[in-house]
């Protein structure tokens, strides 16, 4: 049966909760295992700290091309199936990652990162077309999904290195959960019928105001994200932290995302004031960035404070961008084009920042010019932030 108006086969919407959570669970957790292990890849590899960001940053410039085509992937074999299909690539990337080595490594990285990109998109406008009318709360669900799959992957990946012999296994272990989420998903993507379901494949707004406002803003979030997450352990194992500790200190940052990723987008939805909100949350990730770069363990508390700043920053920015998208775009379609280009241009930008801060840290024998460029980052966020505003738009309606 479908849903009147719509062409889409109608699913309760609690299954396709419970199946985008699953999905999103793995949409950050293959990459955030890496960092904890990042020290010990280039000791045992014998490779700068360029190349070991070079590893990173392909994973995220492959996000953006997920995201530049994950529109018309999805148009043209339904969106559902497509979703079930690029987490099966995470699995794919993940066990090639087992092979401990500097190409299997990178290449498995590459596939690891598409398939990223391209759940990214198609997540985003199977919310607008399926649980439109919850779309921040949803959305801000789903990332904090994904921000738990990065806050075990952080924390368990040094233990899981030595449980299972070596830094490739701790990293092809991802393609566990990948592939029982694509079992939960499966009868979503059965459900939803046969390819073309989607609807007609939208250009990418490259064009319009809105699309560009919004890619700026997603420039500077991810960019703080990835940059965080590839170089916080690295940072302060550099002033002497041990690995697991470092590992830690960046799990508790994961940790700090979760609940303001799941409470500020509900709360810029209930009062339609999102440009304070993204204000205040981006305000403690530049003052946690801050912190770090200029007091990296102050007294007695050490970095702690810092890193649940940046947390809070970076868990309720993204999410943010993403709900800000679903409010002002018509249906599935459009809302998955203005993802994917906003997207595919954040990635773009955020996968060219770890690689330069390994170039930085190469150069200067240190990290501060590399964290400054995350506080350019948060910049470029800030004016986006100002630019996109609260124009009001029409509520979508309610069950």
């Amino acid at each position: 049966m479908t849903e009147p108006g719509t062409g889409t086969t109608r699913i309760r919407p609690v299954i396709v909760l419970l199946g985008l959570l699953a999905l999103a669970a793995n949409l950050r957790a293959a990459l955030a295992g890496y960092p904890p292990l990042l020290e010990t890849v280039r000791a045992q590899l014998g490779v700068s700290s360029g190349a070991a960001g070079l590893v990173q940053a392909g994973a995220v410039l492959m996000m953006a091309v997920g995201s530049f085509v994950g529109s018309g992937f999805g148009a043209r074999f339904g969106r559902e199936r497509a979703a079930g299909a690029s987490v099966g690539l995470v699995a794919l990337g993940s066990v090639v990652r087992g092979v401990p080595a500097l190409v299997p490594l990178i290449v498995g990285s590459l596939v690891v990162g598409l398939g990223i990109g391209l759940a990214g998109v198609l997540l985003a406008g199977i919310v607008k077309e399926r649980l439109a009318a919850r779309a921040g709360a949803v959305t801000g669900g789903y990332v904090v999904a994904m921000m738990i799959g990065a806050t075990v992957s952080s924390a368990v990946a040094v233990p899981l290195s030595v449980a299972l012999g070596g830094w490739s296994f701790s990293l092809a272990a991802w393609a566990v959960p990948a592939v029982v989420a694509c079992a939960v998903w499966a009868p979503v993507a059965v459900r939803a019928g046969s390819p073309g379901r989607s609807g007609p494949r939208m250009p990418l707004p490259w064009r319009d105001p809105f699309a560009r406002r919004v890619a700026c803003y997603q420039s500077g979030t991810s960019l703080m994200f990835y940059g965080w997450l590839t170089w916080l352990s690295p940072y302060y194992e550099s002033h002497g932290w041990t690995p697991s500790r470092a590992g830690l200190l960046l799990a508790a940052w994961s940790v700090a995302q979760i609940p303001a990723a799941l409470l500020v987008p509900a709360l810029a939805e209930r009062r339609r004031r999102w440009r304070f909100w993204a204000s205040v949350t981006l305000a403690c990730g530049l003052v946690g960035t801050l912190g770090a770069l200029l007091a990296p363990e102050p007294g007695v508390v050490g970095p702690w404070p810092w890193a649940v700043l940046m947390g809070i920053g970076v868990g309720a920015g993204f999410p943010l961008g993403l709900a800000v998208i679903a409010w002002r775009t018509p249906d599935g379609a459009s809302s998955a084009a203005t993802s994917g280009f906003a997207l595919g241009v954040g990635y773009t930008t955020a996968g060219l920042g770890p690689l330069l801060m390994g170039v930085l840290i190469d150069l200067t024998g240190g990290y501060a010019a590399a964290i400054v460029i995350l506080l350019l980052a948060g910049t470029v966020q800030g004016l986006a932030i100002r630019r996109i505003g609260d124009r009001p738009t029409a509520r979508p309606p309610g069950p």
